[in-house]
């Protein structure tokens, strides 16, 4: 390993580290609130596979609501990934490292191995670079795969920070109130993966619908 090389090491392990603690000491300010909860619960306990599909601009306000789940993330090889994989193992998450433009191949079939193993795996499929709220297919070409059903899961907070990102990634603001919406679990119709990857613009429409009630 080259000095540069060891060096952005210890670098990502540090900021990962220091990242884990202000999340955890932010987050147990938030007030979390569930919204259509008690479906996601039956998979679980009935240890059926499932994918959560939330957006990146979602992403932290959403690790936290599920850590210590054993959830498999899909992260990044680009950037800053491996500081966000570091930080949600450390939140009790294992992570599946690649994305739609880069050993997409070696994802999908990790992803989809442990769906057949009976876990569950959470995919944005606008990461790991965009545009925001765009679609790629990796989640619901594993879908069809492992037959396994995706539950929208979506972040909505009182107060938060917006970062000038293409994601527009969001940070609660202290003592925000976060509300956490999941759709009821969703089989997607295709009889190969190819008629699945189709239907991007289907489930595109499908997340930006699930919003909190009129009356949360």
């Amino acid at each position: 390993m080259s000095d540069r090389v060891a060096r952005r090491a210890r670098r990502d392990r540090w900021l990962a580290r220091i990242g884990t603690v202000l999340v955890r000491l932010l987050a147990r300010t938030w007030r979390v609130r569930y919204v259509n909860r008690a479906k996601l619960d039956a998979l679980r306990a009935a240890k059926r596979p499932y994918i959560h599909m939330l957006w990146h601009g979602e992403l932290l306000p959403l690790l936290w609501a599920f850590r210590d789940t054993g959830v498999a993330i899909l992260i990044s090889e680009h950037g800053d990934g491996e500081i966000i994989a570091r930080a949600a193992m450390a939140l009790g998450y294992d992570t599946v490292r690649g994305s739609s433009s880069r050993n997409a191949d070696r994802a999908l079939l990790s992803l989809t191995r442990v769906l057949v193993e009976g876990g569950a795996v959470a995919v944005t499929p606008d990461g790991p670079r965009g545009p925001r709220h765009s679609f790629a297919p990796g989640a619901l070409i594993v879908a069809q795969r492992a037959s396994a059903p995706l539950v929208i899961t979506r972040a909505f907070s009182s107060r938060a920070w917006k970062l000038k990102s293409w994601d527009q990634f969001e940070i609660p603001k202290p003592f925000a109130r976060v509300t956490v919406v999941l759709s009821d679990p969703i089989t997607v119709e295709a009889t190969s993966a190819r008629d699945a990857a189709a239907q991007g613009e289907r489930y595109t429409a499908l997340m930006q619908q699930t919003v909190p009630p009129a009356n949360a």
